[in-house]
């Protein structure tokens, strides 16, 4: 039976640990309060190799699985970093190893595993569609040796610190295809030669230092040797990267969990009101310790996700579900450790608020927690389909 406890994988825990005390707390505030980006902390991950886990020996990659590569992830949130500056390329991974023609992954892959280039963008989303990814209304149409894409795209990560960005269009009108998924297609996007061509790019400031952007496709000509595999099967290649991002998230989740109760524990030991630590009330024990156990059990899902996703089997429910119940948890780990810090929960140089902003996230994106609902009683329970 594996072993999912906290000596799993200590190898990994250990040498992540050990990179991630080279950015201390203060690190990671400045980098937040100036809306920068992590450049030196992902250089330094990639020059480590922990960007290239996924990739494969033969091509310069460590030729790890999605459970080593959530411990990465893990571990990066449970320092007090972010690991929203840098999942895309995890979770991009996949969809390129598994889908991609040789030729594309042998000039890729060694080139992404040296640091040569960043695929850490994915283009799904739009302003009218969100999560109904089937009736986007991005088009490539095919002509000749290229495809011209035009049409939107929003929410999308990391475009300015990326080289490669993975792009889902619709290369078959809707009202044409028997299915509704059919007719989709991905491409692999050169972002900067993009930019020259046709896509243009408008920031959106948000709640949390999360780069992310709208898009704008102009008559862009992509080569049609930067398709994925083949025309027409894109929604079902996308789910590998979907179903991965779901994972990672939870397992970033379940660090930003760890990094909130073991804030929180130490400080209710040692606070005292009214001649004795707060952390002797029930009142202030009994959230932390609920916090903890669902984080634990959210941990356990997480891994059974991985363990369906490295061997090849439908993992869509334990993908779901492990991000529902990671994301339930840190929040409300968040809510404890805010809360029971009083006061000082809300200044910048506990480190608090910023995790607390950025765990909170993730019950909204990538997926909010009713589509899972959705998706556990459709597919899981059988019920019927409710939109």
């Amino acid at each position: 039976m594996p072993d999912h406890t906290e000596a799993s994988h200590q190898d990994i825990r250990d040498a992540v640990r050990a990179l991630c005390a080279s950015f201390p707390p203060e690190y990671h505030r400045k980098i937040d309060e100036a809306r920068g980006y992590p450049e030196a902390f992902v250089d330094a991950l990639t020059q480590a190799g922990w960007m290239a886990a996924l990739i494969p020996e033969q091509y310069g990659g460590s030729g790890l699985g999605l459970t080593e590569a959530s411990v990465i992830m893990e571990e990066i949130n449970r320092a007090g970093g972010n690991s929203g500056a840098c999942h895309g390329q995890m979770y991009n991974m996949n969809t390129l190893i598994r889908h991609g023609s040789e030729e594309q992954r042998q000039y890729y892959l060694p080139r992404i595993a040296a640091g040569e280039l960043r695929l850490q963008s994915m283009g799904v989303t739009e302003p009218t569609t969100g999560t109904d990814t089937t009736r986007i209304k991005t088009t490539a149409v095919r002509q000749g040796d290229r495809y011209v894409i035009n049409g939107q795209k929003v929410w999308i990560s990391r475009v300015q610190h990326s080289d490669l960005m993975i792009l889902l269009a619709r290369t078959t009108p809707l009202n044409e295809v028997k299915k509704k998924s059919e007719g989709l297609s991905i491409f692999l996007v050169d972002i900067k030669a993009a930019l020259q061509n046709g896509m243009s790019v408008q920031p959106i400031l948000n709640m949390v230092n999360h780069e992310t952007n709208e898009l704008f496709f102009d008559d862009l000509e992509i080569p049609a040797e930067n398709r994925i595999g083949e025309e027409g099967q894109g929604f079902k290649y996308i789910l590998t990267g979907l179903n991965a991002e779901r994972t990672l998230i939870a397992a970033e989740c379940i660090g930003d969990g760890y990094w909130f109760t073991d804030k929180v524990t130490g400080y209710v030991r040692e606070r005292q009101v009214f001649g004795r630590p707060i952390g002797q009330n029930q009142g202030v024990q009994f959230p932390i310790a609920e916090a903890f156990i669902e984080i634990e059990a959210a941990n356990l899902m997480r891994y059974e996700a991985c363990r369906r996703y490295d061997a090849g089997l439908p993992c869509g429910a334990q993908a779901n579900m492990a991000k529902y119940l990671a994301a339930k948890a840190s929040w409300e780990a968040a809510n404890a450790c805010l809360q029971f810090h009083g006061g000082f929960g809300f200044a910048a140089e506990y480190d608090i608020e910023r995790k607390f902003r950025e765990t909170r996230l993730y019950q909204v994106a990538p997926i909010s927690t009713n589509l899972i609902l959705s998706y556990v009683a459709e597919h899981v329970l059988d019920l019927p389909r409710s939109f």
